[in-house]
């Protein structure tokens, strides 16, 4: 039999289904406050605290989202993610811990996580986060992984360019940047967008690590391929 769960439902009659969050969580502080939140936000979350549990939950495919802490009763984090993937399931995996270091982290990602947060963390960046991994989810879900544009082809799937018959070989930033690009020819997408999905909210460096990146395109593709919109950020466009 298992424990309850508990429900928190946005108020109000939305028309449109709210995307479904399941936070697996034992710190029930903390979990309460992110559901609260999180409800506040437009979401319908549900709430466990046991790993076992939430390997149950999340494997129903009801979800359009998992908030996973690692450091869980009756199965960790890590095994969680694991059984999911497994199993076949692809819901985004936004993973909290309270380790902090490079082996954690990649052990987390290693195992299927989309994602990853180190306790204590800013709520404003958890909930960016979050929406980032549900518009990467739709995204993919209508999008053929080839992009044509121009010369230019892109498979986001073979992560493979193109220019004309030509193959360019970039680096995984650079095909990172080119990608968000590419998903949005014709329009602008701005330097924090760029930043948001390629780094992630908690980097604090240079800002203009983007124009060097966007450099090197333009080196390695065609100088006039991506245009900057002074005040506003970049824009994929035919060569005229």
């Amino acid at each position: 039999m298992h424990p309850p769960v508990a429900h928190h439902h946005p108020a109000g009659g939305a028309s449109r289904r709210p995307s479904r969050l399941l936070i697996v969580e034992d710190e029930k502080r903390l979990a309460v406050s992110l559901a609260r939140g999180l409800t506040a936000e437009g979401y319908a979350v549900d709430v466990v605290h046991d790993g076992r549990e939430g390997l149950h939950r999340a494997g129903e495919g009801a979800y359009d989202l998992v908030i996973l802490d690692i450091m869980l009763p009756g199965l960790n984090g890590y095994r969680v993610c694991a059984a999911l993937r497994a199993a076949g399931h692809e819901v985004p995996i936004l993973m909290l811990t309270a380790k902090d270091g490079e082996y954690d982290e990649a052990e987390g990602l290693d195992t299927g996580a989309d994602d990853y947060l180190t306790k204590p963390f800013s709520y404003v960046v958890l909930v960016a986060r979050v929406k980032a991994l549900l518009r990467r989810r739709a995204q993919a879900a209508g999008a053929s992984p080839v992009h044509v544009h121009g010369d230019l082809k892109v498979d986001t799937a073979a992560r493979r360019v193109f220019l004309g018959e030509r193959e360019v070989t970039l680096t995984a930033k650079e095909f990172a940047v080119l990608e968000q690009l590419v998903l949005r020819a014709g329009q602008v997408v701005s330097k924090a967008e760029i930043l948001e999905h390629v780094w992630d909210f908690a980097y604090d460096g240079d800002p203009n690590i983007v124009e060097v990146y966007v450099s090197a395109l333009r080196r390695k593709l065609s100088a006039g391929l991506i245009r900057t919109v002074r005040g506003a950020g970049y824009r994929l466009e035919d060569e005229r």
